[in-house]
């Protein structure tokens, strides 16, 4: 890149509208789907006044809608990641690497970023076996439940997961998952130093599933790379001995070629 191309974004260019607009969406999730106005007032830190009119805006253009007191994000949002994605170069480079490695441990493959709260799936692969895991590209998963979320949130400053942490609610999802913070925030740093995570059953009853984190060429985590087995056919030692090194491999590929 040179200097043609550095964007230097001065108070003047700075639209906080657009800034605020966009922190208004972003604080819906999974776990919140529907809020009133003054739950997205608290959650944003704005006034009632200003995220009213945002959230209006949102109603007219049909990005979102209201039932009573509570609004909630339409269908039509989605196309704001998909023109995100579609144009992430990155995914020139992971997609073929994932292919390669879904053929190569024949189960399926996907990649994620962090989206607010959530995880968002970039990029998926399937194996040549009659039964895939159903996750589809765009789909979102609470990140404290998967391992992706877990490689992600590693990955974040210090005072960014304490945020999160902070603010999450631990939905018992299976009775696998883990609903104490204190063990979230572990299983979050052995991520860190292990550089790898492994999650049982914790979304799904009878799906596991590991993640790694893709690096850039400057060291920095821009997504993580999962496999999802069925628990009936791949045990946490054959994750561990068995795929942690093909994806470890993967990963360094795609770090590679970005």
């Amino acid at each position: 890149m040179n200097s043609m191309d550095v964007i230097d974004v001065s108070d003047r260019d700075y639209v906080a509208s657009l800034a605020r607009g966009l922190e208004v969406i972003s604080a819906f999730t999974k776990s919140r789907p529907k809020m009133t106005l003054s739950d997205i007032a608290r959650s944003t830190g704005m006034t009632r006044a200003t995220v009213r009119r945002l959230l209006l805006t949102l109603v007219r253009e049909g990005y979102a809608d209201k039932d009573d007191k509570l609004f909630y994000l339409k269908p039509k949002v989605l196309k704001l990641g998909y023109s995100a994605v579609s144009s992430m170069s990155m995914l020139d480079v992971i997609q073929p690497v994932m292919n390669e490695l879904a053929d190569t441990l024949k189960e399926s493959v996907f990649a994620a970023v962090l989206a607010g709260d959530d995880v968002f799936y970039v990029a998926r692969a399937t194996s040549e076996r009659l039964i895939n895991v159903g996750i589809t590209v765009g789909k979102r998963s609470p990140a404290f439940a998967v391992s992706t979320g877990r490689i992600l949130l590693a990955a974040e400053p210090e005072d960014v997961r304490e945020d999160y942490l902070e603010r999450v609610k631990l939905e018992k999802l299976t009775p696998n998952t883990v609903t104490s913070k204190v063990k979230l925030r572990a299983l979050i740093e052995e991520a860190r130093v292990l550089n790898y995570s492994i999650v049982d059953q914790e979304l799904e009853v009878g799906l596991g599933a590991i993640s790694v984190p893709i690096r850039n060429s400057e060291g920095k985590v821009i997504a993580a790379l999962n496999v999802c087995c069925p628990s009936s056919r791949t045990t946490i030692q054959d994750m561990q001995k068995q795929i942690l090194p093909e994806m470890m491999a993967a990963s360094q590929k795609i770090t590679a070629g970005l």
